[in-house]
């Protein structure tokens, strides 16, 4: 089944600001949280169809490639889109939007379902590289292998932050359920409120004795060899990230992803607009003039074009398909090729003499023809 526009499922308009998005998705993940409809898939789809539209349209570059590709610009770029969502990825990711507790339900009816055991640390920091591609890599995807320095879990004690098993104790002040409760006088009554335990951080536990090599963090610097997927077509500026990639997180908490920042090599011989390749093709004036068969280089093989006799400067040829692709869609770019006719800058005497009886034949004399398009009119023709 299709999916549904992301402004469609928050209902908010295009032009909707970055603080009516995130009112409009807690709105819509209040009617369908799992506390309020238990055992019901439908909310729980929604919920989740929810989530998925606010973790896009609530980062600028995914927004930015949403409203430009649709679906097909945000679809495989990392992060838990689709089918690969859960609950836990959700209240991970969004639990700001509810509040301290994770869910809204808490707080309001003084308990919720048990989300299992809540990590001990914090969770890592994202972190950014910039990958500079070729035309060539990036109108055929590639794979790449590099190496990043980052905080990776410690090897003394697997990102636990513990001296060893016998150094994690309950903690004293939750006894272990990760929350503390609260009960307020209000002038609508005894309110409770339940909130992650400030002593343990939610997790239940505490550590008595900690790790000689990491004193606690949970983490340490090394460099670690990560592979990269780029897609086909990808462009300058563009941003992916890979799920979990990034800095670990501190005393066992889940790991921050990696963004990747397109970075576009510039070409010797193409000027990229969008999806199409620009190449200037430099003709001497017999050839304009008589016509010729000449070789064009592409992004993959070279291919050889007819030019017509006649042929004036600012004529553009092209050729179909042999831009750049779109980024998990469908379709290619062009390759537009713009004449240009090439005036040498010495001759000889007998140059000279032979441009010198040239100039005054009737058929080299200007007569432009007035229906035809001019450079920029041709220009804007190809792009609209």
């Amino acid at each position: 089944m299709a999916k549904r526009d992301f402004y469609d499922v928050l209902g908010v308009p295009k032009n909707a600001e970055a603080d009516a998005i995130k009112k409009a998705y807690r709105k819509v993940a209040l009617k369908y949280h799992p506390d309020r409809n238990p055992d019901n898939k439908e909310a729980e789809e929604k919920f989740k169809e929810a989530a998925e539209a606010y973790e896009v349209l609530s980062d600028p570059d995914k927004k930015a490639r949403y409203d430009r590709y649709g679906h097909a610009g945000v679809n495989n770029q990392g992060g838990f889109s689709g089918g690969s969502m859960n609950m836990e990825d959700i209240f991970e990711h969004f639990g700001d939007i509810f509040g301290d507790g994770g869910s809204p339900f808490e707080s309001f009816f003084g308990g919720g379902r048990s989300r299992g055991t809540r990590s001990r640390g914090q969770r890592g920091s994202n972190l950014r590289i910039k990958v500079s591609l070729t035309m060539e890599e990036a109108a055929k995807g590639i794979q790449k292998k590099i190496k990043v320095k980052k905080q990776i879990a410690c090897d003394g004690c697997n990102g636990s932050g513990a001296k060893d098993s016998n150094s994690v104790s309950t903690c004293s002040t939750c006894k272990g359920s990760g929350y503390v409760r609260q009960v307020k006088n209000t002038f609508l009554g005894q309110m409770q409120t339940t909130t992650g335990c400030p002593t343990c951080r939610g997790t239940g536990q505490s550590i008595t004795s900690f790790c000689g090599k990491c004193k606690g963090d949970g983490r340490m610097y090394a460099e670690e060899m990560i592979e990269i997927e780029i897609p086909a077509g990808v462009g300058a500026g563009m941003q992916l990230s890979m799920r979990g990639k990034g800095n670990a997180g501190k005393a066992g908490g889940p790991t921050g992803d990696l963004l990747i920042v397109i970075d576009e090599i510039e070409h010797e011989n193409f000027v990229r607009d969008g999806n199409n390749v620009i190449y200037d093709l430099f003709l001497n004036f017999a050839d304009a003039a008589l016509g010729t068969s000449v070789q064009i280089p592409t992004l993959e093989n070279p291919v050889k074009i007819k030019i017509p006799a006649g042929t004036p400067a600012g004529k553009i040829f092209r050729l179909k398909g042999k831009g750049f692709p779109e980024v998990q869609g469908y379709g290619k770019g062009d390759q537009l090729v713009n004449v240009n006719i090439w005036t040498p800058k010495q001759l000889n005497a007998e140059e000279k003499e032979i441009m010198e009886r040239m100039r005054s034949l009737p058929n080299f004399q200007p007569a432009p023809d007035k229906s035809e398009k001019g450079f920029f009119e041709r220009m804007k023709d190809f792009f609209e």
